[in-house]
């Protein structure tokens, strides 16, 4: 099979495409003929080896992909049926779906909900996947639509923009943060009711004016101890990312003085009973426009070129990879 392989040189990663061949089923594994994946940022910073995801080599990287089932040795999976995958560690310890098949557990698997195509699903991903889990944290913690804005911060990237479309369509105002101003019309597309720049979130003290219900946050370090700040009595922040650093300058005034919840939100180990009404609920909600927006389209030879554009933040939207263009 054809697939992106990470490999280990004197500490540097290098990237290549390679035919490479795939190890036999095990009981309880299934075969998937890959059509279609995308590239996200825990992809980027395992193919450009700038994060220390991938820690075994050689590895073929890719958190996501959706397929089709060739050969399973799972009885809930039949040959020719459509599946997806998010999570689970796969393109981190397991060989992943940048690659034309993939070989997993079936455990791991979620059928394609039907009003779905594979490639929509993919324009989703793991990043609308964990939007949408961000979005239940808020909703089971009561925050509702009626109770003022909620924000979302790294609002240009997948996780961030995914769950501006889906709290916009539930009813929410949304206020986006971004860092950058040519992003503002895709923001203001997207739904977003007001958009702030992220350099308002640089400093923070231990309470600021309460001004969001709650807040979908994928930055972590000071631009979430700022929200923490700023949430209303009673609040919710769903926290998800660290792409601004893992550090979390605060105290525990927002918590103990305004009752606010930190929620942290983690989407590769979800149980797979969960998976599939995230799945379900992700068809119903978003809207037709959301699979029109900004999507790019690119070659598995053009994946290692994409991903160090991806860090050096030059991409909006979402990037989806054709495994067989």
């Amino acid at each position: 099979m054809k697939a992106l392989v990470l490999e280990q040189h004197e500490k540097q990663t290098l990237a290549a495409v390679q035919e490479i061949a795939l190890p036999d089923l095990a009981e309880g594994e299934v075969k998937v003929d890959i059509d279609w994946s995308c590239l996200n940022y825990k992809d980027a910073l395992a193919i450009t080896g700038k994060g220390k995801i991938v820690r075994q080599f050689p590895m073929v990287p890719g958190i996501d992909f959706a397929g089709r089932v060739s050969e399973s040795r799972d009885a809930r999976y039949t040959p020719g049926q459509a599946v997806i995958l998010t999570g689970w560690g796969v393109g981190e310890n397991h060989w992943g779906g940048l690659a034309t098949q993939a070989c997993v557990k079936g455990d791991w698997l979620v059928p394609l909900p039907q009003s779905l195509s594979a490639r929509n699903a993919m324009i989703i991903g793991t990043a609308g996947f964990t939007a949408m889990l961000c979005v239940n944290a808020l909703q089971e913690a009561g925050v509702k639509p009626q109770d003022g804005t909620v924000l979302v911060t790294g609002a240009s990237g997948g996780v961030g923009s995914t769950a501006v479309v889906l709290l916009k369509t539930l009813g929410y105002r949304v206020a986006a943060v971004t860092g950058r101003e040519s992003t503002h019309a895709f923001l203001r597309q997207l739904g977003a009711d007001q958009i702030l720049p992220r350099s308002e979130f640089d400093e923070t003290r231990p309470l600021e004016k309460q001004l969001w219900a709650g807040a979908v946050d994928t930055v972590g370090s000071k631009v979430l101890a700022k929200v923490l700040a700023q949430t209303n009595y009673g609040g919710c922040v769903a926290a998800c990312g660290l792409a601004g650093g893992f550090d979390l300058p605060t105290s525990v005034m927002p918590f103990i003085l305004r009752n606010v919840r930190l929620q942290g939100v983690d989407s590769v180990m979800v149980p797979t009973e969960k998976r599939s009404a995230v799945w379900e609920k992700l068809a119903s909600t978003l809207p037709e426009s959301y699979y029109q927006q900004a999507a790019t389209e690119i070659a598995l030879e053009q994946v290692p070129a994409t991903a160090a554009e991806f860090l050096n933040n030059n991409i909006h939207g979402r990037t989806l990879v054709n495994i067989h263009a």
